[in-house]
């Protein structure tokens, strides 16, 4: 099967090209985005790390606000029973209980947002990306056409085809990998960002 410019911009002076030529030339950037193993043990185990100190950062917050959260409970039942024995007027515990519900809603609210934080693997995810950018070559060759066009789409957002290049436009975070192959960033230190 042969591909040609549809002319849809006005008259173009690319050749027809054979599938088989446009599939070799669309594979061949995916040997640009290859990280080295030990890059990317040293960015999961850094993410890793990350992830345990975080971890034990949410665990205290997660202390700190279960005990904050008993506290308040706490005070709410002991104004309750004084309410009933008399030893506080109503108007004064509801305005109390008002102010403790508001609060008990607060501390409740923050607990939630540690549980959806504590859901993130980051390494895992990163791990993956890496997974796929190093075996994205090998993928795209021994797959067939509709594959290879999911990998691609998966890869790259935009893709130019001229009469003797290709010029992918990257997704994130190939992008920045691929930018980082380019410059040969592999081998220096990590940096933090």
């Amino acid at each position: 099967m042969y591909y040609r410019c549809t002319g849809h911009r006005g008259k173009c002076d690319l050749p027809r090209f054979r599938e088989e030529d446009i599939a070799l030339r669309l594979g061949e950037p995916l040997k640009g985005i290859q990280v080295p193993e030990e890059v990317v043990s040293r960015i999961v185990a850094t993410l890793r790390e990350d992830e345990r100190n975080v971890g034990a950062t949410l665990q205290a917050e997660r202390s700190r606000l279960d005990a904050r959260l008993t506290s308040i409970r706490n005070r709410m039942d002991k104004a309750y029973t004084d309410k009933l024995d008399g030893l506080i007027p109503h108007d004064f515990w509801e305005r109390k209980m008002t102010d403790w519900r508001m609060e008990e809603q607060q501390v409740k609210m923050a607990i939630q947002g540690l549980s959806n934080a504590e859901t993130s693997d980051r390494a895992l995810d990163a791990q993956r990306i890496f997974e796929l950018a190093n075996k994205a070559y090998s993928l795209y060759v021994s797959q067939d056409s509709t594959e290879k066009a999911k990998l691609l789409q998966m890869l790259f957002s935009n893709c130019s085809v001229g009469a003797v290049s290709v010029t992918p436009t990257y997704r994130k975070p190939f992008e920045m990998i691929f930018k980082r192959a380019q410059l040969e960033e592999w081998s220096g230190r990590l940096d933090s960002n």
